[in-house]
């Protein structure tokens, strides 16, 4: 397995290098909007901490990380009215990750709900922002 590059968007949204919608913040996580969202309120958690996927993360942070995950979950189910949700998350590219630092994706869901491919066009910047700020609110 390839060793964690420090300079993955991610890293360097951490760093505050590459600007992101904030959902919330603690000592080990950092959850934020997908830019490239599968349904509304598609959003992602990622560990402070440097770990390319589950493969090589610190048993302990992955315990925080989990419970941020279910936080956010929670705070997205409620936000968007959903029905429940996916978590997703993928280890290296022959299981469709595409970035090597830790992440799990959270896309609140009602039933019968198309969920789009990952990839393709950005949601504009105001509607992410919008969407951030409904899911804060419930946090």
């Amino acid at each position: 397995m390839t060793a964690y590059d420090p300079n993955n968007i991610f890293a360097k949204i951490l760093k505050g290098e590459i600007p992101s919608h904030k959902i919330y913040e603690d000592d080990h996580t950092y959850p934020f909007m997908d830019v490239m969202p599968m349904v509304d309120g598609h959003c992602l958690v990622i560990p402070k901490q440097g770990s390319r996927n589950i493969l090589d993360a610190d048993p302990a942070m992955l315990g925080h990380v989990m419970a941020t995950v279910q936080k956010v979950a929670r705070a997205a189910v409620k936000a968007f009215r959903a029905e429940g949700c996916q978590v997703r998350q993928y280890n290296e590219q022959a299981a469709g990750q595409t970035v090597f630092h830790l992440h799990f994706h959270i896309l609140p869901l009602k039933t019968g709900e198309t969920v789009k491919p990952h990839v393709g066009g950005m949601a504009e910047q105001a509607v992410l922002a919008k969407q951030a700020e409904m899911i804060r609110a419930v946090i």
